[in-house]
Formats: structure tokens, C-alpha cells, sequence
């Protein structure tokens, strides 16, 4: 996906989250989390560092994560959120659950671009 079309991207559809009660997890961006307290995100095609607007359909509430690792590997499934951030919009209780996403900019400092 380019850059222009990421910053447009906004699409409806199932996360989950991964993680548990692991401590520290290499993303496929090479970077180290920790699921318990990161607030990040893995997704298909998004560029990545990317951060996106997750917003929970059910309760209403959202989270900024940031896009560092690829998944989820479930056809059904548009993003995975770490454990802490699928808390923050009270998603972990149930496992799964239908969000909107909205790409918020792309790239880190200096190289950061912010959506419209």
C-alpha cells in the first residue's frame, strides 16, 4: 500500500489481540514489546510505522496504536492490538470484537505524515 493510499485508509471490520501475558515479543519490525503495556498493533498491509485510530463499534471507545508488525492470520480478522491497547477499548474481555480504523499519519519524527 502507498503512503497517499494509507493516508486515506479507513475500513471497518474484526480485530483481536495477542499477547497475554507475555513480557516481551519481537514484531516482524524487528522492535521489542511488551504486549501488557505497548500500545501497538500488528496489520496486513498498512506501512509500517503507521499509527491508526481503533475505534471499538460496541463500546464507543478508541485507542491510537501504532503499526509495527504484520498479521493478523486470520482471514476474518483486519487488525491485531496487543493486549493493552485491546483494554483501553474493552475489547480483551471478549476476544474479539468489530472496530473502524483510520489511519492517523505515517512514518516516525521528522519523517512523520499526518492524515487529513
Amino acid at each position: 500500500m502507498s503512503v497517499q493510499e494509507a493516508l486515506n485508509y479507513k475500513e471497518t471490520g474484526y480485530a483481536c489481540w495477542y499477547g497475554g501475558t507475555k513480557h516481551r515479543l519481537r514484531t516482524s519490525s524487528g522492535e521489542y514489546i511488551n504486549p501488557r503495556t505497548s500500545l501497538t498493533a500488528a496489520h496486513k498491509t498498512l506501512p509500517m510505522p503507521c499509527k491508526v485510530k481503533v475505534t471499538c463499534l460496541k463500546t464507543g471507545k478508541s485507542v491510537i496504536v501504532r503499526v509495527n508488525n504484520r498479521g493478523p492470520f486470520h482471514s476474518n480478522r483486519l487488525i491485531d492490538l496487543t493486549s493493552a491497547a485491546a483494554h483501553r477499548i474493552n475489547l480483551n474481555g471478549r476476544g474479539i470484537g468489530k472496530v473502524r480504523l483510520e489511519v492517523v499519519s505515517v512514518g516516525d519524527g521528522k519523517h512523520e505524515i499526518f492524515a487529513r
